[in-house]
């Protein structure tokens, strides 16, 4: 049995949008919506959220969460995250999103699966069709392309795959445009420390996407299909849309 920890990067300092780990959705912090979706999977050993802040760590302490301070020189919510796992006993290590509050059981479990089935996967996230020419061209939208084994070939802000043919009339066309990739990753603790060593790379740079650098290091990345799409936290309106979504699904 894999022991699997899942860690929630939780940073104050926000250019868009400061302290927003602490900003309320439903009346609760936005962080302890995160801590409470991932805490609901079963096979998950131990939730962990990681934060720069004594604010934010006080939050969670207080609703009961398992919290630690880290460094506040970390460029990335994966470095914040190796720091907490590096001295920890793990098989695999999940990366969920501190600005993610819809996360749920599917996406968790989603994640893991690849782990369970072949010992030869490192590196996991997932992907949600996209229905919408809207979404679909929106750079804020991650795209993903896959090989017949599910296998990321690329993953970039532009609309991709091009379709040439429907090119021309791409707004009026109904069904799946692509996939959108979500901001969760599984990966061996071996492989994310390896992950860490590896500076940043030419395309990572050129898309900001951290996952490419893994492609360009001869890495593959496991891609499962989920069903639903996630509203994470950018910018200050975008509370409004969680709420909103959490309102309808939920009956709150």
């Amino acid at each position: 049995m894999k022991k699997i920890v899942a860690v929630i990067p939780a940073r104050y300092k926000s250019t868009r949008f400061e302290g927003k780990p602490l900003a309320l959705i439903a009346g609760k912090p936005m962080v302890r919506h995160v801590y409470e979706g991932v805490i609901k999977s079963k096979i998950v050993s131990d939730v962990i959220i990681a934060t720069e802040d004594k604010r934010i760590y006080d939050a969670c302490i207080d609703f009961g969460a398992n919290a630690v301070m880290t460094k506040d020189t970390h460029q990335t919510g994966t470095d914040r995250i190796i720091e907490v796992i590096t001295d920890m006993d793990a098989d695999v290590v999940l990366n969920i999103q501190g600005d993610e509050p819809l996360v749920n059981t599917e996406i968790i479990n989603a994640l893991i699966k690849p782990f369970n089935e072949d010992d030869t996967i490192k590196y996991t996230s997932v992907k949600t069709p996209i229905f919408s020419y809207e979404e679909f061209i929106d750079p804020n939208n991650v795209k993903v392309i896959v090989d017949k084994n599910n296998f990321g070939i690329y993953f970039s802000r532009s609309p991709i795959p091009y379709d040439r043919e429907k090119a021309p009339c791409l707004k009026d066309f109904k069904g799946i445009f692509g996939y959108k990739h979500l901001g969760f990753y599984g990966y061996t603790k071996e492989f994310l420390m390896e992950f860490g060593k590896m500076g940043m790379s030419y395309l990572e740079k050129k898309e900001m996407l951290e996952q490419l650098r893994a492609l360009e290091n001869g890495y593959r990345i496991k891609l499962e299909t989920v069903n639903i799409s996630t509203i994470p936290v950018d910018i200050p309106d975008d509370i409004k849309k969680v709420e909103n979504f959490i309102l309808k699904s939920y009956n709150y």
